[in-house]
């Protein structure tokens, strides 16, 4: 599935936040949507999930609107990790998972083979199996975002929307979460992922979509993007640069020069 953004622009009151946005999201690439605080990620993301509306533009699902597709379909096309998810519910994290296949199942029917694999496909590749007894009130908040992650990828679909995924994880947990995203969308799906820790962006995905200044100030490969004038604008830093084992990173160093 493609997803297709045309005209995006969202307005807090009088105040925009996102003006005239377009962007293309298409099956086999991983993409990092970066930007500083504020400048609209989550909304965006939001937005293509169809959990919010903009104020105007619109987004087309392999050519054809929401409302066409119709909401059930739409939740097996596409599964959303929220931001900082919580569960208010003393839930098992075996049945918090299974809830990815709800849009799967017929009314009035349990969890069937398919719905049994794919539920534990989900929890092996988040790294999740050990904790499928718990509640969610037993798990960290690091685990609970795994947990969540393994729901989301229960859902089996086509295009997966992640907002800040690795936010609270250590670094092996991180690396194992950037490594299983890339490998879904080089398997064929999409997966656009919100992301803070610039290194980890241009290390794992395809392409960067730079948000600032109300709109997207670049996108492409993260090598064009991130550029040392974009880094300034966006996020007023300067980096540090370097290459391992052929592969280029980045660290932000200090506040740019005022």
């Amino acid at each position: 599935m493609e997803i297709e953004a045309r005209g995006i622009a969202v307005r807090f009151g009088t105040t925009p936040l996102l003006e005239g946005v377009d962007l293309v999201m298409r099956a086999g690439e991983m993409v990092g949507l970066v930007g500083p605080n504020g400048s609209g990620k989550t909304t965006l993301l939001r937005i293509l999930a169809n959990l919010r509306a903009p104020e105007a533009g619109e987004v087309r699902y392999a050519g054809r609107t929401a409302r066409a597709i119709g909401m059930r379909e739409l939740a097996r096309q596409i599964a959303y990790l929220a931001q900082g998810g919580s569960v208010h519910w003393p839930m098992r994290v075996e049945n918090v998972v299974a809830l990815g296949r709800l849009p799967h199942r017929r009314a009035f029917y349990g969890v069937d083979a398919a719905d049994h694999d794919a539920i534990e496909a989900a929890m092996m590749a988040a790294d999740v199996l050990s904790l499928r007894a718990r509640t969610m009130s037993q798990v960290s908040g690091g685990e609970r975002m795994r947990v969540l992650l393994a729901r989301a990828l229960a859902v089996d679909a086509p295009i997966l929307l992640a907002d800040e995924p690795i936010a609270a994880l250590d670094p092996l947990h991180q690396l194992q979460a950037m490594e299983l995203l890339r490998s879904i969308a080089h398997k064929g799906r999409g997966v656009m992922v919100v992301l803070h820790d610039l290194a980890l962006a241009t290390r794992y995905c395809d392409r960067l979509i730079l948000l600032a200044d109300g709109g997207v100030l670049d996108e492409g490969p993260p090598e064009r993007v991130l550029t040392d004038a974009h880094l300034v604008r966006a996020y007023g830093v300067e980096v540090v640069r370097g290459e391992r084992d052929g592969v280029p990173y980045l660290l932000p160093w200090k506040l740019s020069a005022p």
